[in-house]
């Protein structure tokens, strides 16, 4: 069997697809901030494909043909092929000043930003309980001069 035409078809539309769906899709364009930053967006790609066909019967009076010997003709062939993208921003990755933080486009974000916090807050509580105890520390060997 020769190339059919669904598969010229199929063709057609998968490499549509892969014109338009790459990794700069997914992950864009870096972009670098005033400070020093650089923010690189994060997309979810979701795409569907479709084709389809039919051979239709011959002709009527193409029967007779097939019949006596004759060869007969291609069937008629009717088809299509459909794709669907979708593209849907996720967050933005910015990466910068010694930390790497995914800022999320949608969902709780209070929630998120809490969680990224909580590393320096405990730096900062660590920090200052660190500060007390050499204070402390200082002030007795002092008073023993």
């Amino acid at each position: 069997m020769g190339n059919h035409p669904i598969e010229s078809l199929m063709k057609t539309a998968m490499e549509s697809i892969q014109q338009i769906v790459d990794v700069n899709t997914i992950v864009g364009d870096s972009v670098e901030a005033h400070d020093g930053s650089v923010i690189i967006p994060i997309s979810r790609v979701s795409c569907g494909f479709a084709a389809g066909g039919s051979e239709f019967a011959p002709p009527e009076d193409h029967k007779e043909d097939a019949n006596t010997g004759g060869t007969p003709p291609p069937l008629p062939f009717g088809g299509g092929a459909g794709a669907g993208v979708s593209v849907q921003p996720v967050g933005f990755l910015v990466v910068g000043n010694g930390t790497i933080r995914l800022l999320p486009v949608d969902g709780n974000v209070v929630v998120d930003r809490l969680i990224d916090t909580v590393p320096d807050l405990l730096d900062r509580v660590t920090g200052i309980f660190q500060k007390k105890k050499k204070t402390t520390t200082d002030d007795i060997i002092i008073a023993h001069d």
